[in-house]
């Protein structure tokens, strides 16, 4: 056997090992770290305005327009008339400084995402566990490859939704830097304000849910793989020759 084929082997005899330590072990501890961190009161509790924060945006004063002439109502009149877009206010700077981002989100947000990388390489690892379980295709004989496959499939469906988690709390700073650019563009209109407490009270119920979802999917691969792993790890009783 050549170097480079030992340590191919020696990865897969490494992941195995890794792989069944990690269900046996460490999806249990896991999950009750999760459980404990949903009791805990920045997710537990369930007024959504904790997470409201003011606008660095103030309101402008409103303008007084004074007509003295009769010429100056009809020039400023036809003006109007010509006028086809609403260009709002024009924001050169804001005078209060930037406007920060949503500080409790944020804070919520730094303690999501671990947990969301985590269950993506966890799910990673254990879909090449079962992948090197997979015996070599032969002519009956393959109920325990089904099993192999539908588990593997239940793995793979758990790792694309934990990736697209990541992809919803990019949207969020996306779609609330664009409500905070109307209200900069007009400071006047309340209802872009409420917007965005709106969108923040959103974000906050979508973590809470997504942590919920990041539990339930470790709970369900610990159980679908536990109540299966001598299939997996042995899907026919007469051949157990890997196909890698």
């Amino acid at each position: 056997m050549t170097t480079a084929a030992q340590k191919v082997q020696e990865y897969k005899d490494t992941l195995k090992t890794k792989a069944e330590e990690l269900i046996l072990n460490g999806f249990p501890e896991k999950i009750v770290k999760l459980n404990e961190l949903l009791e805990m009161p920045m997710f537990g509790n369930l007024d959504l305005s904790i997470v409201h924060q003011k606008l660095n945006i103030p309101t402008p004063d409103p303008v007084q327009i004074n007509s003295n002439s009769d010429h100056g109502s009809a020039t400023k009149k036809r003006k109007c008339e010509n006028e086809t877009n609403d260009v709002g206010t024009k924001v050169m700077l804001l005078t209060s400084g930037p406007v920060p981002c949503n500080s409790t989100l944020t804070e919520l947000i730094g303690v999501v995402k671990p947990h969301i990388k985590e269950l993506v390489a966890d799910s990673n690892l254990l879909k090449m566990w079962v992948s090197f379980m997979i015996p070599k295709i032969e002519d009956g004989n393959n109920f325990g490859v089904s099993i192999q496959e539908d588990t593997l499939a239940e793995i793979q469906s758990v790792e694309s939704e934990a990736a697209a988690f990541f992809d919803q709390i990019s949207r969020y700073y996306v779609s609330r830097a664009k409500i905070i650019s109307k209200v900069a563009k007009y400071p006047h209109i309340e209802d872009y304000r409420r917007s965005v407490q709106e969108l923040d009270e959103k974000e906050y119920l979508s973590l809470w849910l997504v942590l919920c979802e990041v539990r339930n999917r470790y709970s369900t691969l610990h159980d679908i793989v536990t109540k299966n792993i001598d299939k997996i790890k042995k899907p026919r009783s007469t051949n157990s020759v890997s196909l890698y």
